[in-house]
């Protein structure tokens, strides 16, 4: 079959009704590879992944630079599976291949990587990388002969307009779990480790975020920017500035303040002026501008917290060990309001990544109650058929029993420099160290 007569619709129809594997790397892929904008030098089959092989590589040639040739830089993935593979969401095969996908998005070689796509020809979906978070950058799409054209050029265009910004919602609908603290801290941490940071205080009933840095409150600008078509959100931040005096120079990240015009507005005014996709199509701009955004949330599932969390790419969920209200919250979150806003937004995204524990020093017998509420947790789920156990104990597999949860400490000084209007990260060797780990934990 010749390769310029054939289109990939025509490839698509010309394989068997239960095509295996082999057939769809060779009468499929290379089309579906060509038609993401990529010629056969710049494909390489059974790419080492220093991790197991995945099917394809792909990278445009720079320059002299060619992909095939010298296997360096890779772009993207693809990992294929014959037609016996059911890649519909709900399936084990499905959960397999997508896990098999990230371990090769997180191998040695492929630090570069920022796309990953699974297909068996009948589902596809892609996946963006993002430092160490994976997410869905779409649904797992049935595709045919109708639709491929289509599926395929959205696909293209995603992968050719890469967002350079991660949009992280920071989210519990237990407050008191130091939501505003884990925001500020991440924000300075992400900041001193070279990043372009912007943190939105989405929160204007606490305004936690704003007073914790010395911000002056937006007087309607905010509220302004969000209803107003031709206002840019951007138009509303505030730098704040930590100055490094023997480098004579100073760290920056922007905040958009919290307003305070929005305090006791009501639900259904705000609902009239706001939509679920508000805050995410204003922050359109933002999102080529930053290297991470992060979203303080609200305590509650109101019209905030709902925008918020539709804002972002993946949910950063923090908890208590010693309040079992929160690790409640966590597991309804996940379960329930998160899922609705990926219905809406229909687009794969948000994902909630595993909770962590926020503040507070744990004893070993606090653990072991904790750990006890985790596995009745865990329980209810299965049984109304939801798998809580990746955000719970990340590490847990049938090998390796491990109920590691991440831990950041030592709540006192944390909290304490918020009055001195400074992150904690800035003032405090040991907050420092605890937020870098939960920056490199999750992130970077």
């Amino acid at each position: 079959m010749s390769m310029t007569i054939i289109s990939l619709r025509a490839a698509l129809q010309s394989l068997p009704e239960n095509a295996p594997e082999p057939v769809i790397k060779d009468l499929f892929a290379p089309y579906l590879l060509r038609s993401l904008g990529f010629q056969s030098e710049e494909i390489h089959p059974e790419y080492n992944t220093g991790d197991g092989a995945v099917d394809k590589a792909a990278r445009k040639t720079i320059g002299d630079d060619v992909f095939l040739h010298t296997k360096s830089n890779p772009y993207l993935l693809l990992e294929l599976k014959g037609r016996d593979i059911n890649l519909s969401e709900d399936a084990a095969q499905y959960q397999r291949t997508v896990n098999q996908l990230k371990r090769y998005l997180l191998a040695p070689n492929c630090k570069t990587v920022q796309w990953g796509i699974i297909t068996n020809s009948c589902h596809i979906q892609l996946f963006r990388k993002h430092g160490k978070v994976i997410y869905p950058a779409t649904q797992c799409l049935p595709i045919d002969a109708n639709n491929i054209d289509n599926v395929v050029a959205s696909i293209r265009k995603k992968i050719e307009n890469p967002t350079k910004a991660l949009t992280i919602a920071v989210y519990n609908n237990k407050g008191g779990v130091g939501k505003t603290t884990t925001t500020v801290n991440l924000a300075a941490i992400l900041t001193f480790l070279g990043k372009k940071v912007l943190a939105i205080d989405f929160d204007p009933n606490q305004q936690d975020l704003t007073s914790s840095l010395g911000l002056p409150l937006s007087k309607g600008s905010v509220f302004e920017a969000l209803k107003e078509r031709g206002i840019e959100l951007q138009s509303t931040l505030h730098p704040y500035k930590f100055p490094l005096k023997k480098l004579n120079s100073e760290l920056r990240f922007d905040i958009i303040p919290a307003d305070q015009e929005l305090i006791d507005a009501p639900e259904q005014l705000l609902r009239n002026h706001l939509q679920p996709h508000t805050l995410y199509q204003k922050l359109e701009f933002s999102r080529q501008e930053y290297d991470y955004i992060l979203i303080d949330a609200p305590p509650n599932w109101r019209v905030f917290s709902q925008l918020g969390v539709y804002a972002a790419d993946v949910v950063l969920i923090p908890t208590k060990h010693n309040n079992l209200f929160s690790l409640e919250n966590a597991a309804i979150a996940i379960k329930k309001f998160i899922p609705e806003v990926q219905s809406t937004k229909a687009d794969g995204s948000p994902i909630p990544l595993p909770i962590f524990f926020n503040g507070e020093k744990i004893t070993l017998p606090q653990l072991a109650v904790a750990q006890q509420e985790i596995n009745n947790i865990l329980k209810t789920a299965k049984k109304e058929g939801f798998d809580l156990l990746p955000y719970f104990y990340p590490r847990y597999t049938n090998a390796k029993k491990d109920l590691h949860i991440h831990e950041v400490p030592s709540y006192a000084n944390i909290a304490s420099s918020a009055f001195s209007r400074t992150p904690a990260v800035y003032r405090d060797r040991s907050a420092h160290e605890y937020y870098k780990n939960l920056a490199k934990e999750y992130f970077l």
